[in-house]
Parts: C-alpha cells; structure tokens; sequence
C-alpha cells in the first residue's frame, strides 16, 4: 500500500446567475477560487452553465482546497476566503457549499479521489481511468486514479424524485443530471478541452456547446508560437507549417478550431514579415487553398459562433492572407491562381517598365484595377523589380465587423461580396502609396468606395473612406473608385439612394435660377417703392422682415448653384464653407420670417403696449442672424469631427448622421410656431367686435389674413414636410419632384406673394410709373395697421 499524503478535497459552490450566457462562459474561469496554497483547478475543469439569456440557472464553481498535515474537518471550520467577483462580472450569490471529492496524493503524484455521498464520476471519465487499489470498498466507479497533471471532481447525484435529464451516450456518455444544471465531459476523440450540456428545468437536454479544439491544430499552433518566440528556423519551418495546415483545415468542425487555424496563420504571417521570409509557389498554393476552404465554411454554425468569441477574427484572416500573399519569392513570378473564393496574379515589373498595370479577374461582374505609370515612377529610383500582387477574396467581406469609421456614419451598407488587396515589393519593402483605380462593374445603391483599416476601433479594424472616392466611369455606368494609398479595397452599398436623375437636377438648377431672378426683382421694387412703403413703424418693420429674407434667400440659393463647381469631400476648406454658409443663410431665411410671424402677433395681442422701432429691430436682428448662426456653429463643431458632417459627394449636409436634421428641425418648428401666430390672427380678426365698423373695412381685413396665408404658408416651409419625407426609406419619385420644385421656387413665391401683391406697393408702383394718386383707404398685406389704428381709437371712446 502506498502511503498518502496530505488530504485534497473538491467542493461545489452553487450560485444562481442570471446574464447572457456569452458573458456567463467567459467568466467561468475567474470564478474559481482555493483555499491553503495547494495548486488551483485547471478552468476547464469547472462546470459553467450556457442557457439561454435571462434565464435564472444554478452554476456549480468547483473549488479545490489543499491541507497540510492538519485534519480537514478543523481546517473548514475557518472562515473561506473566497476571490471576490471583478468589476466586469455580474455580482453573485454563494447559496450552498458542498464536499464533492476526497483526494489523497501519493508520492508519485497520483491521486486517489473519491466521491463523497451524493456525487459521482462522469461516465466518460470512468472509461479512461482505473479504479483505486485499495482495500476500501468503493461503489462501481467510486474513486479513481488520477494522474499529476489532471484534476478531477464528482458531479452531482440526482435525488429519487427530482426532475432529471436521462443517461445519454450518443457522442459523448452524458450521466443522469438534476434539472437546472450542466453536465460536463472531456472532448472524445483527438480532440482537447471539454463539452458542456444544460439540463433543462424540465428534463430535457439542451445543446451540446464544446470548446474542443484538434490536437493536430493545436500542435501547428504551438510550433508557430514557439517559432515566433526565436525557437527554429522560419525560412525551412514557415513553409512546413503552412503546407501542414492544409491538411489540417478538413478538421475544423468547431469555432475554436476555426480560430485555432485563423491564429496559426497570422502568427506565421507576423514571422514572414518580420524575418524576411519568401515563400515558394508551393507553400503559397497551400495557403491559397487553406484560405479557400476556411471562406467556403458554414458561416452560421462556425464563423458566426467564432466572431462571438474573437469579434476581429475576419480582419485577422484578412491581414494574414495580404502578408502572405506578397511574399512570394521573385523566381516564381509571375503567378496566377484562381479558386471559386480565392483569386491571385503577381506580376514582376522590370525597373524600366514603360506602361501602366492593368489586372482583371473573372468575377461577376467582373473585377479590373489599374495602378497609372505615374504612381509607379518614384519606385524606379531603387533600381530593383517590382513585384505588385493582386488578391480576391470573395465572401470575406460579410465576415468582417460591421464597424464604420468617420464619413461613413451609422447606416448599414451592403458589400459586393468581395475585397480587393494590392500589395507592392520593391526592396524587400512593402509600399502603401500609390493611387490605384478599380472598377467593381454595376452596382446598385449609393456607392462608396472603401478600404479595411486594421487600426481602427482598437485594432479590431473598421470601414473607412479616407483617401479614396467615388469616380463616374466615362464609358459605362460601372462604379468606378480612385485610392490613394494601397490597402484591401471594396465598395459598400447605402440602402437608402436618393434618386440620382436628370430631369430632378435640370428643374432643381431652373427654378434656382428662377428664385434669384425673381429676387433680384424684388429688390429692384423695393428700391423704387422703399419710401412710400415704410411711411409707418409696423410697415417700417414688416418689410425690414421682408428685405432680409430676400437678402438671406438670395446669397443661400446662390452658394447652394455654385456649390457642385467644388471639389466636394471634408477634407475641401471651399466645400466646407459652402455647406456652412448655405446652412446659415436657409435658417437666417426662416427665422426672419419667424420674426415677421412674432411682429404681428405683437400687435394683435399688446395693441396698448408698443415698443419703440429701434428696440423691436435690434431684438429682429438678433433672432435673424444670431440664433442661425449658433445652431449652424454648434452643427459645425458637432459632426464635422464625426465625420458626419458632409454628404457623400455634395457640399451640403448629411442626413446620415443627423445633421441635415439641425436644419430640417429648426424649420419645422419654425412652421409649426408660425401656424399658431396664424390661427390666433384670424381668430382675432373675426371676433364679434370686429362686426361694429364698417363691412367693408371687416372684408378687407378678411382679405389681407387671406393673403398673409397664402405667403406665409409655403415661405414658411410647407415645402421641407415634403423635404422630409425625402429622406425616408423607399419612398417614390413623387415627393421628390414636388419638394424640388416648391424649394426651388420660394423666391418667385416672395416676389408675388410678399411683395407685389401687397396694396401699399402696388399704390406706389402705380404712382411712380403712372403718376396717378392712390387711393386715400388701404389696408396692407399683413400689418393690420388700419384696423390696430382703428380699434385703439374706439376703445378709446369707449373708455371716455
């Protein structure tokens, strides 16, 4: 009999957790916890619970707790200190505490454990053990023999009577477990780590979730690593363990065998790089293939399941297939290769190349790129070859986070289905400037051209615009994109695409033209009729009102015509001030007619109480030109370093990241303001005291309310609920020809409305021209001034 050493005993700590199950399985190893100094279980070892989210479940922490020569039963009458939870992890409940195993470690390092009363040894774990060789009597399977290296626990007895899952032994020999708990087993087979299985409340057994991993991936994997920690050669094992990989790729059938390759490539991709290494054709036809098979797996049941335990694995993929690709040796270029998911061509350049690259691939439709002469100039210099490698990568865009850097804002796009990496070598070196041309054929939605930056959200790697640009190809209505740096390239789709036609441009620049024409026309009038209009403070006023509106609507309209003759994009100083004048102006526009809406329900409301002229338009200028200019600065400073400030293309405002909504807001609120001024106006106008003057004075009152409506309402932005409506998803071409031609022509609708039409301006018009008096009883558009006068007369009788 061998003697024993100090006792080893496994406890159960139940906790009831209630999280995403994503959250409960990466927290399972933080959970555990000892007691003494003895070594602490391996993580794998502890059960961990994988129901579905908010689901109240029991998880078992096992815990192991080492004694020295002192009896344990005195040893646990201490207090256990027990780690307590990170500040990431949900907060826990200890509810029970449980004696699980018994352990005795010999000299040799073996453990003899036993299960205490109520638990027992999973049944696969009893197939690979031997039992004890002790004269104790122990029920079938009761203590086994445990190597140094393993460790060990008895998982719960099931009482008669509670709700259990039965015995099951289809892959893996699952015991009878209590319902609301997990059943764990080793990985059968080649394969390392552990299965886990919930028990449902009601008996049934829930999915299998494994973190097996194949021992042959995980043996490239750690030769990799090793290599990479300087242990090796890379120019002769780079190339084995590469080729190796592509017989190991058929065995991947779980997430962590997905990543275990991914890892394999990207750490052999990083001592490439970093050695100097030059693949053959032969090890780069491995990979090739290795790359095809991985982008041809079941996205659902692998990639997906993989990018929830390692969100950047795709960028991972991406980075490692572009390093590897460009170091093929000179001697076997040129190279061509082509798989359904992968396609290659490298192409070696003589320092005397007299003509531009082109590259095309037979994709659907198909793929071509150029890099001009005159980008590959400066790299004549070094006097070596060139070698320019061109990569396909079909499918690979869909497993790439869907992360958006500046300019691109929040919307979801869709991808052609691929990404284009162009890479080139002169030297040795790896040169990443250069301005390249690609035409990913016709595409629909509103396109942007777009290159992977690994860098972005904390190296996780991200979409972004930087440097390149969408370009109308001359001879077909292809997408045509221009990068100024050489990256993996693709083109994302906006699902939402404002109808790009000519006929909506063609009466868009028409009736602008008309809106200036038709205001530089009213200030001509206003410059004959200025005097004989403004005789009175509420007339002086109300056309100051007018002519600033005029004035703001004139210069907007203007900038907004001249506006597509700049180089649009955030990085055009032009192009920025347009969009920033054009925004200002629009709203100075609306909040003076806010301030001519204001004036008059001053004087319907205070007819007693007047303010003096300079104190009402100094407060006009203020709410004018002050208010606009703040909202239009805070928009500025706001998504300009969002880069959600421009509209792709344009030199006006984006309504993806809601800063067309700074303008559309504003306006609208303006409008609805506006409708209450003029509701109370017609209300006051038609109260019964208006019945005791004369009836024809009551109907030119009507009359003027009449006319204030029909300018009112569409300067007021009846045309921006239509604007509005634009911008929703999938909305016909009718709003968009009706805001186009109501917007455009709200000069024309100030000229007629505002001012023609208005008795005092026709009266001098007709004076001027015709120089015949006028009549002596008027009333204007929207002053009121001959009822106010009237009314404040009568009150005043009234009250003697």
């Amino acid at each position: 009999m061998v003697c024993s050493a100090a006792p080893v005993l496994l406890l159960a700590m139940i906790l009831p957790l209630v999280e995403p199950a994503a959250a409960r399985a990466s927290q399972l190893g933080q959970s555990q916890a000892r007691g003494g100094s003895g070594p602490q279980l391996d993580p794998e070892s502890g059960a961990g619970a994988l129901p579905s989210p908010a689901e109240l479940v029991l998880v078992s922490i096992y815990v192991q707790l080492d004694f020295s020569d002192e009896p344990w039963p005195a040893a646990l009458s201490r207090p256990l200190a027990v780690p307590a939870a990170s500040a990431s992890s949900a907060p826990v409940t200890l509810t029970g505490l449980n004696l699980t195993t018994e352990c005795s470690v010999t000299h040799d390092g073996c453990s003899y454990c036993a299960c205490l009363s109520g638990y027992q040894w999973n049944a696969s774990i009893c197939n690979h053990h031997q039992p004890c060789p002790t004269p104790i009597k122990h029920r079938p399977c009761g203590c086994l023999v445990l190597s140094p290296t393993e460790a060990g626990y008895c998982q719960l007895l099931p009482p008669d009577g509670d709700t259990t899952c039965p015995e099951d032994s289809s892959t893996v020999a699952w015991n009878i477990t209590k319902a609301g708990h997990v059943a764990q087993a080793p990985c059968p087979g080649d394969r390392t780590g552990m299965v886990k299985r919930p028990c449902g409340t009601d008996g049934v057994w829930g999915p299998i979730h494994s973190s097996c991993t194949d021992t042959g991936l995980l043996a490239l994997l750690l030769r990799a690593q090793l290599l990479q920690a300087g242990q090796g050669w890379p120019e002769e094992e780079a190339s084995q363990i590469l080729t190796q990989l592509q017989e190991q790729v058929d065995a991947v059938t779980s997430p962590s065998d997905l990543l275990a390759l991914v890892g394999t490539m990207t750490v052999l991709a990083k001592v490439v790089a970093d050695t100097g290494t030059q693949l053959n054709c032969s090890t780069l036809e491995a990979v090739l293939k290795t790359t095809d098979k991985v982008l041809g797996m079941n996205s659902s049941s692998l990639w997906t399941r993989a990018q929830r335990q390692t969100p950047s694995v795709g960028s991972s993929l991406l980075l490692a297939v572009e390093t590897l690709a460009r170091s093929l040796c000179t001697q076997d270029q040129p190279f061509s290769f082509v798989l359904p998911n992968v396609q290659l061509q490298s192409q070696l350049l003589e320092p005397t190349f007299p003509a531009n690259y082109r590259v095309s691939f037979p994709t659907q439709p198909p793929l071509q790129a150029w890099i001009p002469r005159h980008s590959l100039l400066p790299l004549r210099h070094n006097g070596t070859n060139i070698s320019i490698t061109s990569l396909v990568l079909q499918k690979l865009d869909h497993l790439l986070p869907s992360n958006y850097g500046q300019g691109l804002g929040d919307s979801l796009y869709a991808t052609p289905g691929l990404v284009l990496a162009i890479s080139i070598m002169a030297g040795g070196q790896v040169f990443k400037q250069g301005e390249v041309i690609m035409d990913f054929g016709d595409t629909d939605g509103s396109p942007h051209c777009v290159f992977w930056d690994h860098d972005l959200f904390q190296g996780k790697g991200g979409w972004s615009d930087a440097g390149c640009q969408v370009q109308a190809a001359s001879a077909s209505p292809t997408t045509q994109c221009i990068c100024r740096h050489l990256t993996a390239f693709s083109i994302l789709m906006s699902g939402h695409m404002v109808p790009n036609n000519p006929t909506l441009e063609l009466l868009s620049q028409v009736g602008l033209g008309a809106s200036i024409l038709a205001l530089l026309t009213c200030l001509g009038v206003y410059r004959l009729v200025w005097r004989f209009v403004v005789r009175s403070k509420v007339a002086y006023l109300r056309h100051s009102a007018l002519l600033n509106m005029v004035l703001c609507l004139l210069a907007a309209n203007t900038c907004f015509l001249g506006a597509p003759l700049l180089p649009a994009g955030p990085h055009s100083p032009l192009c920025l001030a347009a969009a920033f004048l054009c925004h200002f102006l629009y709203l100075a526009t609306f909040f003076w007619m806010l301030a001519q809406a204001l004036l008059l329900a001053h004087q319907l409301l205070f007819v007693f109480r007047q303010l003096s002229k300079p104190r009402v338009l100094s407060l006009m200028v203020l709410l004018g030109y002050l208010c606009p200019m703040g909202l239009a600065g805070i928009t500025l400073g706001l998504y300009l370093p969002r880069g959600q400030y421009l509209r792709e293309g344009a030199c006006w405002l984006d309504e993806k990241g809601g800063a067309l909504y700074t303008f559309v807001g504003p306006v609208l609120a303006i409008v609805g303001v506006n409708g209450l001024v003029l509701t109370m106006a017609v209300l006051k106008l038609l109260r019964p005291s208006l019945s005791e003057g004369p009836r024809v004075e009551k109907r030119q009152a009507l009359m003027g309310v009449t006319k204030a409506l029909l300018v009112l309402t569409p300067i007021f932005g009846l045309t921006w609920g239509l604007g509005l409506a634009t911008l929703l998803e999938e909305v016909s071409i009718v709003p968009h020809y009706l805001f186009t031609v109501l917007n455009a022509s709200q000069g024309v609708f100030i000229l007629l409305f505002g001012c023609l039409m208005d008795k005092k301006v026709q009266e001098a018009l007709h004076k001027h021209f015709c120089c015949s008096q006028p009549p002596r009883s008027t009333i204007s558009l929207a002053t009121n001034e001959t009822y106010i006068s009237e009314h404040s007369k009568g009150r005043s009788k009234d009250a003697r």
